[in-house]
């Protein structure tokens, strides 16, 4: 059984939000708002065959497909 990759949505510690890789060191993005970064991760979702899972600020998992 193969484990599907995921991409989180997440609050920057510096300012914004983040687009990373499970198991990733760096983000594949940072945007101002968190609307921007889950479109953003639709699409890279879309294109690597990936989950998006969305965090809020508070860290705790608000949304997931």
């Amino acid at each position: 059984m193969t484990t599907k990759k995921t991409h989180h949505v997440v609050k920057n510690p510096t300012g914004g939000w983040s687009v990373k890789k499970s198991g990733a060191n760096r983000a594949s993005g940072t945007y101002k708002t968190q609307k921007d970064a889950v479109s953003s991760a639709k699409n890279i979702s879309k294109n690597q065959g990936t989950r998006v899972v969305v965090h809020g600020k508070d860290g705790r998992i608000k949304k997931g497909n």
